[in-house]
């Protein structure tokens, strides 16, 4: 496998930090100008003194990220300046076309703007329909989402696919702006090795699993 096309192609990008997550990468952008937050939500708690709430049923927007949720424990107030909400119950994370899916997460805000979600489950999922029409699929224990880069680490039991090809290891990092694998493996140290999986072509040169072609073109 090791000396396939495919794995030529993959591993140096893996260990230098590139794009192509098993296939053609996109032109990441970064975001533009603030925009606004709307929150909405059932107020159970709300301590001005200590800047502290709880609410439920829970729907942060901004942008293109949506943020859903059953419960919301929030610490530095609701005016997302700097604060930090530990949310849980059906967590629903949907930023740049990707949808990130968990127990619990624990997003932070600075400068009003949502900035950061860290996300736990047994495990805690990810998707993403690409534009060659192939499907990124992630999982692992804990996943990072660094909104401003479009970037997630997945940590702990790492796994990704884009429906035919997979990559596994302690640590993966996948950026849902370029739809690609970013890096991340480098840091890993010893215990950072990855497992990469490529289906091969079947008699007629094309893969098993590849994206059907699109019926208007």
């Amino acid at each position: 496998m090791a000396n396939s096309p495919g794995a030529r192609r993959i591993l140096p990008c893996l260990a230098a930090g590139c794009a192509g997550l098993l296939g053609t990468p996109a032109a990441a952008q970064l975001p533009g100008g603030n925009e606004k937050i709307v929150l909405e939500a059932v107020p159970l708690e709300i301590n001005t003194q200590k800047n502290t709430a709880k609410l439920r049923d829970v729907v942060i927007t901004q942008g293109a990220t949506r943020i859903e949720a059953a419960e919301a424990d929030v610490k530095g107030g609701l005016d997302f300046e700097d604060g930090t909400w530990t949310i849980s119950g059906n967590v629903r994370i949907n930023s740049e076309g990707g949808n990130l899916r968990s127990d619990k997460a624990t997003v932070s805000f600075s400068g009003n703007l949502i900035s950061r979600a860290v996300i736990t489950g047994t495990p805690a999922q990810f998707e993403q329909t690409r534009k060659d029409g192939s499907i990124a699929r992630g999982r692992a224990s804990t996943m990072d989402y660094e909104i401003r880069t479009g970037t997630v680490s997945f940590r702990e039991n790492a796994w990704l696919s884009d429906g035919c090809n997979e990559i596994t290891g302690p640590q993966l990092v996948y950026n849902i702006k370029s739809q690609s694998v970013a890096g991340g493996t480098r840091t890993a140290g010893a215990t950072g090795r990855i497992r990469i999986t490529i289906q091969p072509n079947d008699a007629n040169g094309k893969k098993p699993c590849a994206a059907p072609a699109d019926p208007k073109k």
